[in-house]
């Protein structure tokens, strides 16, 4: 029997333990509503967040968990997704319609997630319909917990910049033009945080340094970022801390986000921020302001200009984009190691994009697979054992047939290390996400690849990220730990492709380890379809 002074001791050591190891709380409850808004000069319809449009920042801190409760005040479902937060074993609280059921008009749904070792910037938005092309979305940071060093003096601010191409039509529109069968027109133009040209301004002190998160929310178009007269150093690359190579403009594609760090050391008076489409044959231009206090000074002039059609230029730039390795920090997978690049893969697959006619109707396919979602979501059919889809619907390389629907679910096992091309056959820049995950973007490169193309891998320090570009008529080649059980989506980021079925699932799971490690359906969990009326206690 412990004497009582070390039974004392022991007892407080547990409670010591238990407080430490509970990880903070953060709470935030938002009513989305619609709202007239004038983002372009004419009114229209937009989705706001506790009546705002950009919707408010969710501030954060590594492992921090986040409750979220959104009430749905639309007259339609709804759904926000959180992109680049891995929600880890979670996929229930993904936030996109092949995990999540919808909240209905009226009602309420808790989000409760955990952003598990991971920092950086990120941005949420909604996900059903074609709510995007209305607003509703909105950034996040997440910080690095205050004991780990971060490799760069702290800023003076830090500032949310949220860019996108935007149309003047609203979204109800949009989606009748894709339900018709038909492609969308060009963006009417571009917004920054909301705003059209010179209706944001960023306020500056001579001398001091700022961090810029740059998200580019929008629905199709690559967009370049740059300050008049000011250099630009990368720091943060979607949660990965990077090399701090200095730029005077930056590509941003759609679905990416960056952290640059800008200093004001250029003339006190007002300067453009400048956001510029890419290779695209009409040149969309919106203007900012970076404003440097006690300033009397407009801009005046035309704001600089940016590259415009170059693919080499960007293609150098992304290669140039690499992970700080001295950086402290949440890693990537596997846990404490960056020598991804001495890991044998043990499965290759191959994405190829198309696009073409069914039955007369606009659609978007993967390995010629078109998606079709189902009445219910395929995380829940699964859970409950359900069924209603084949895992393995899609194959693990592109066929060269012609484009057929299918609701396209690729199998892939739990813990292994895998390789993932993307196939661009198209005359498009295209841009890529994965749910769940972060993967390290080993190559990319012009023309076909072939097993020859791993020639030309970086496999010592290449970028850690959840999207990645894939240039015309061009290959990107990433590596994935599957270590993040459930059921994740893989799309494109360009909506309305995403829209008219450019998307899959990956199930990732094995029936000996997954039940294990997987945590439970939550207990407010909205369920729908052939799952409603069922109840969420664990199986």
């Amino acid at each position: 029997m412990l004497p009582l002074k070390l039974a004392v001791a022991v007892f407080l050591a547990l409670v010591v333990r238990n407080v430490v190891a509970e990880d903070p709380y953060r709470f935030f409850t938002w009513n989305v509503t619609y709202g007239t808004i004038w983002p372009l000069g004419v009114p229209q319809q937009g989705i706001l967040i506790n009546g705002q449009f950009p919707g408010p920042d969710i501030y954060s801190v590594t492992n921090d968990n986040l409750i979220v409760n959104v009430f749905n005040s639309l007259d339609e479902p709804f759904l926000l997704s959180w992109n680049g937060i891995q929600n880890r074993r979670n996929s229930f609280e993904d936030g996109v319609y092949g995990t999540t059921c919808p909240i209905p008009p009226g009602k309420n749904m808790t989000y409760n997630l955990q952003v598990k070792d991971q920092i950086g910037s990120f941005y949420y938005f909604p996900s059903l319909a074609f709510h995007k092309a209305a607003g509703g979305f909105g950034g996040i940071r997440i910080l690095s917990r205050p004991r780990i060093p971060v490799p760069f003096p702290n800023p003076a601010d830090d500032y949310t910049i949220l860019i996108g191409d935007w149309y003047k039509k609203n979204h109800t529109a949009l989606k009748a033009i894709l339900d018709g069968g038909r492609k969308l027109p060009l963006p009417d133009g571009i917004l920054i945080n909301g705003r059209g040209p010179n209706g944001v301004t960023f306020t500056v002190e001579q001398g001091k340094t700022y961090r810029l998160r740059i998200s580019n929310v929008g629905l199709q178009n690559t967009l370049n970022f740059r300050v008049e007269g000011h250099k630009m150093t990368l720091v943060e690359v979607e949660g990965t801390h990077t090399l701090q190579t200095t730029y005077s403009s930056l590509d941003v594609h759609v679905g990416q986000s960056y952290s640059v760090l800008i200093t004001a050391n250029q003339e006190a008076k007002d300067h453009y921020i400048v956001v510029s489409s890419r290779f695209t044959s009409l040149v969309l231009t919106t203007t900012g302001v970076l404003h440097y206090s006690g300033s009397n000074t407009p801009v005046s002039g035309p704001p600089p200009g940016g590259p415009t059609i170059q693919i080499d230029w960007s293609l150098n730039q992304a290669r140039s984009i690499r992970t700080n390795l001295s950086a402290s920090g949440p890693r990537p997978n596997p846990q404490g190691s960056y020598h991804y690049g001495m890991i044998n893969t043990t499965r290759t697959i191959r994405l190829a994009s198309s696009a073409g006619q069914v039955n007369g109707k606009q659609r978007y396919a993967v390995n010629s697979v078109s998606f079709v979602p189902l009445d219910t979501p395929l995380k829940l059919l699964d859970y409950f054992k359900v069924g209603g889809f084949k895992v393995g619907s899609i194959s693990d390389a592109p066929s060269g047939g012609g484009i057929y629907q299918d609701t396209s679910v690729l199998g892939a096992d739990y813990r292994k290390y895998i390789e993932i091309i993307f196939e661009n056959n198209e005359d498009i820049v295209q841009s890529w996400h994965l749910d769940g995950y972060s993967f390290w973007v080993v190559g990319m490169d012009g023309g076909q690849w072939t097993q020859a193309s791993r020639n030309v891998y970086n496999l010592r320090d290449a970028v850690s990220r959840c999207t990645t570009q894939v240039y015309p008529k061009s290959w990107t080649a990433i590596y994935i730990a599957l270590d993040n059980v459930g059921m994740w989506n893989l799309r494109t980021e360009f909506w309305a492709r995403q829209y008219l079925g450019q998307q899959l699932y990956v199930r990732v799971y094995t029936d000996s380890t997954s039940l294990r490690d997987e945590y439970p359906i939550p207990r407010n969990a909205r369920l729908c379809g052939k799952v409603a009326g069922r109840n969420t206690r664990p199986l």
